[in-house]
């Protein structure tokens, strides 16, 4: 069980920080999710690769990626994605490697991320309203 108080905290392993404390199992979603990204190898060059294989894993959604240096602590690159939530929800998660470019942990939003949660959402509303492109436009 996760308790309330580890909410904007990463947990290693299977376990994901903040997950819905009312349901005391991570959602299928969540751990799978988790268990795609144990085989990374390490270094910024595979990051965004190991967390678009892992998000399509879980028919999930890879926003986008940054530097995060300086804004969530032991933090080299941070990558936005939204996983499946029930039938109809997302979930925004963030992925962050870590210092060293040799771990990804996930992140629940908390405190720490509000602003970037913030962002995210805009992020999705701005893609939501943009027109579809025709097939076959380059």
């Amino acid at each position: 069980m996760l308790s309330q108080d580890v909410a904007p905290k990463s947990v290693p392993g299977a376990a994901i920080a903040g997950a819905d404390t009312a349901d005391p199992f991570l959602p299928l979603e969540l751990l799978e999710l988790e268990l795609s990204l144990e085989g990374f190898s390490g270094g910024d060059a595979g990051f965004c690769e190991a967390v678009r294989k892992a998000a399509a894993a879980v028919r999930g959604d890879f926003l986008f990626d940054l530097p995060a240096e300086g804004l969530i602590s032991d933090c080299r690159r941070l990558a936005v994605l939204r996983i499946p939530e029930g039938d109809t929800r997302m979930r925004t998660l963030f992925a962050a490697l870590d210092e060293d470019g040799a771990e990804i942990r996930v992140l629940q939003p908390g405190e720490e991320t509000e602003h970037l949660l913030r962002f995210a959402d805009a992020f999705v509303d701005l893609l939501q309203r943009m027109p579809a492109r025709p097939k076959g436009a380059a």
